[in-house]
């Protein structure tokens, strides 16, 4: 009797295991998944602001080349982890100067944003949102995430958790042959 239950209870936790094993081998990486966003299709919300640095700055003055819209906290441990792959997509459009980075910082200081660039490189833009308003405007529902905006302006792409160099050019690559 005790082996029948046994049976019994074994088979349906051996199937469920083997279901989650192939979902989750059949997902896209966290780092290349496109998310809902009633954004995505529609012009890029403005990022109109002084940055951290204390330079102006206008999401509209990138129009003309590929931005990346980057949602970061400096304590946020995936932000952190993403931050080498932003730098790496940024030195890699700096000679074509076809695509740009921009960070929007949440509940953070100017020195702690100083001292994070510092430590682990980028010199884009950062705005401080502290009242949430680019945030809400995005539909940012977490950090890291990020939106790709085409040189029209338009969002063509969300990004919920961190992003690669590669997954961004890929994206690019794409809708330009589009």
């Amino acid at each position: 009797m005790t082996r029948r239950v046994a049976a019994w209870v074994a088979v349906p936790v051996a199937v469920a295991a083997v279901l989650l094993t192939v979902l989750l081998v059949t997902r896209d990486p966290a780092a290349e998944r496109r998310a809902r966003s009633p954004v995505v299709g529609g012009l890029a919300p403005a990022i109109v602001g002084t940055a951290t640095d204390g330079e102006p700055f206008d999401l509209d003055d990138l129009r003309g080349r590929w931005v990346v819209v980057n949602f970061f906290s400096t304590f946020c441990v995936p932000c952190i982890v993403e931050h080498p792959e932003l730098v790496a997509f940024s030195r890699s459009h700096d000679a074509t100067g076809n695509a740009a980075v921009v960070s929007v910082v949440f509940d953070d200081t100017a020195a702690n944003v100083a001292a994070f660039f510092e430590e682990n490189g980028g010199d884009w833009p950062v705005i401080a949102d502290n009242s949430g308003r680019t945030a809400v405007a995005y539909g940012v529902t977490g950090v890291p995430e990020s939106y790709l905006v085409a040189p029209s302006g338009l969002v063509v792409w969300k990004y919920l958790g961190g992003v690669t160099a590669a997954g961004l050019d890929s994206v690019i690559a794409q809708f330009s042959r589009s």
